[in-house]
């Protein structure tokens, strides 16, 4: 019996212990869409990347039409065509038709040059942030920060938990 009681005991002092830990432990939100918003830097870098997008998507399209039209081209001649002719004239079009496709992986596909021009200009802005961040947490004893931009599903904060503007202060940005 004195063995049971020393159990219950043991987890009851193990679950206040527990309790007074998690009364000890400090919470912030940031929001990162805010903060990103009111940083100049990270505007221009979207601007730039917007216009390599478009460019590039003119490209892509440009090239893809190409093949379009080389397809009706071969589609109105086709009768005309010996068959030497025609498997030369469908390899070219296969051959546009994968530059195209290419050119799609080239610019946007997953280490694509948008991919790339992304880090380049926008992870400095990102780990300056991020800096920011833990000097703050740091600074004010916070275990946790969360983004409350992101897909967390926080239903409700409180104003006096949010830091972003703390943050844009640190970084050298007034609201």
């Amino acid at each position: 019996m004195q063995h049971i009681v020393k159990k219950i005991s043991l987890i009851l002092l193990l679950s206040v212990g527990s309790f007074v830990v998690a009364q000890a432990q400090k919470f912030a939100l940031v929001d990162m869409d805010y903060i990103m918003k009111h940083i100049p830097a990270y505007e221009s870098a979207n601007d730039q990347l917007n216009i390599l997008s478009k460019k590039w998507q003119a490209e892509i399209e440009t090239a893809t039409q190409n093949a379009q039209n080389m397809l009706k081209s071969y589609q109105t001649e086709v009768v005309f065509l010996s068959p030497e002719m025609k498997t030369k004239r469908e390899g070219e079009i296969a051959a546009q038709e994968k530059a195209a496709q290419d050119l799609k992986i080239h610019y946007f596909g997953p280490n694509g040059e948008l991919f790339k021009k992304r880090e380049s200009l926008i992870k400095p802005i990102q780990d300056e942030i991020y800096n920011a961040i833990q000097a703050i947490s740091s600074d004010r004893g916070y275990q946790l920060i969360l983004d409350k931009s992101s897909a967390l599903n926080i239903i409700f904060s409180s104003p006096k938990l949010d830091i972003s503007d703390d943050v844009l202060v640190k970084l050298g940005y007034s609201k």
